[in-house]
């Protein structure tokens, strides 16, 4: 078995493993990322809600909290550096009728014991000047001006590109199967692809983070409940927000919301509905329908004719036998195995806490570790923006073509992709080697047509780059591809 050896093994390329590798990828230190999966951010990074939660909400003086809060400054500062395409919109919390009017004080209290800034409490006007869209029956609104929404596929690949530009080595379809420990020391883990050995190894396998822990048994009293939550997405053309509108939240969670998204769209979902089987995103009729309904009491013009897209991602719940739900991140060094750190039940809000998750991960290594982390002096935190050519006006369009013909090739017309930016994409610092992996980096594939016209000439291109046959080309990895013979082999 191949050996390899780092100073720091993570697991898991989500946007908290992602954005822990490019955190750590600032020090004099050897990285390298497993995944289980063909590309970064599979799992709940890229399916979720895409909101930058201002902080209202987590309990206060609880690490969600805490990390919450920081992690949405730190955003505004990565952001520029990432080239992360967002929109600062600010969240409304919507009261409808008396009852929900008198929930909104105690939001705001908890806010201001956040140290949120800017929250407000508006009246039934002031919200509808806001969002017109907004139900007539809307008596009030909680306004937070620092939240927003961002493209979560993009923030991924942004932040683990950056990380491998700063020598972080990825490495693909690498699922765990054994850890060894030596002398009460997590020492290396076993993979398909070899041995890995490390000083540190990180655990930011998201909704698996409890397996991990158990193959050295650690918490074995902890487990990760997946809670499936379905969306809804809508032709742009047909209606379109500016902002971000949740409901007044419940003991379940903070409700069904009608967003704006990055990319001009409008999102509603998710749903919580707990599962076995905690890779199962199918969307389910009654799923569609509740997160419909629920939506269509805020914002009425809500047609279910102009969904242009469903899908369905999966939060980690942490849970501790036997007092059941864990509120709260586990962020950790563990007590039970020396090298081994563990971030785990990073549910709602973890997009938005990543960035202080990898700081905070930075600071057990150096505080409560002793481990000497020395600053790299050619660490660059600048991932260059992705070329949009359908953001670009006539005269920038044609100098680019001039430059390069293949941005004059449209392959996704509902989007005005083009094949440079396909190539661009499959040579970046993290490949895109699979159909979704271009939708992920592109937004190929995302508008009305959802892929229908561009499906054929991308697997061309794919196969060409990547010198493979057509039949190679999958849509998510291994087990997902498009064609298993040409036709004339049927004759």
């Amino acid at each position: 078995m191949e050996v390899k050896q780092f100073d720091v093994v993570i697991i898991g390329a989500g946007i908290v493993g992602s954005m822990t590798a490019r955190k750590l990828s600032k020090y004099k230190l050897a990285i390298a990322v497993l995944e289980k999966e063909a590309d970064v951010g599979m799992g709940q990074s890229t399916a979720n809600s895409a909101i930058l939660h201002s902080g209202y909400d987590p309990d206060p003086g609880t690490m969600k909290a805490r990390m919450n809060k920081r992690g949405n400054e730190l955003w505004k500062k990565y952001i520029p550096q990432l080239g992360i395409a967002w929109r600062g919109t600010g969240s409304m919390v919507v009261a409808i009728g008396p009852e929900e009017q008198k929930r909104i004080k105690p939001l705001y209290d908890r806010a201001q014991e956040n140290k949120i800034p800017g929250v407000e409490i508006w009246s039934r006007e002031e919200a509808l000047e806001r969002e017109p869209h907004l139900s007539p029956a809307c008596t009030g609104a909680l306004w937070t001006p620092t939240a927003g929404v961002i493209d979560p596929f993009d923030g991924v690949v942004a932040t683990a590109e950056n990380a491998a530009m700063n020598g972080v080595q990825f490495f693909f379809n690498t699922m765990v199967q054994e850890m060894v420990v030596e002398k009460d020391r997590l020492t290396a883990v076993r993979t398909a692809r070899g041995e890995f050995r490390a000083r540190w190894f990180i655990n930011a396998a998201g909704i698996h983070s409890d397996e991990i822990m158990h193959m050295v048994n650690d918490h074995p009293e902890f487990s990760i409940t997946a809670r499936r939550g379905e969306y809804m997405i809508f032709d742009q053309s047909k209606i379109s927000l500016d902002n971000v509108l949740f409901p007044m939240p419940t003991e379940k969670g903070k409700g069904i919301l009608v967003a704006a998204t990055a990319h001009g769209n409008t999102l509603i979902g998710p749903n919580a509905q707990a599962i076995d089987e905690k890779d199962d995103t199918s969307v389910t009729r009654e799923g569609l329908n509740e997160i419909l309904t629920k939506a269509i009491k805020m914002v009425p013009s809500i047609n279910s004719r102009d969904v242009i897209a469903t899908f369905a991602g999966v939060r980690a719940t942490g849970n501790y036998k036997p007092h059941g739900p864990h509120p709260d991140f586990l962020i950790e060094i563990s007590s039970r195995v020396k090298g081994l750190i563990n971030l785990a039940g990073i549910e709602s809000p973890g997009f938005v806490s990543s960035p202080a998750i990898a700081e905070e991960v930075a600071r057990l290594l150096k505080e409560d570790a002793g481990e000497p982390l020395e600053e790299r002096d050619d660490f660059n935190p600048i991932r260059p923006p992705r070329i949009r050519f359908a953001k670009l006006n006539h005269e920038e369009r044609a100098n680019l073509i001039a430059k390069n013909p293949s941005y004059g090739r449209i392959v996704c017309r509902c989007e005005e992709v083009t094949e440079g930016e396909i190539l661009d994409a499959i040579h970046a610092p993290i490949p895109a080697v699979t159909y979704d992996a271009i939708k992920r980096r592109t937004w190929l594939g995302t508008g009305r047509c959802q892929g229908s016209f561009d499906y054929p000439r991308t697997m061309e291109i794919l196969a060409r780059e990547l010198n493979m046959s057509m039949t190679e080309v999958t849509k998510r990895g291994p087990g997902s591809i498009f064609l298993f013979r040409k036709t004339k082999e049927l004759v």
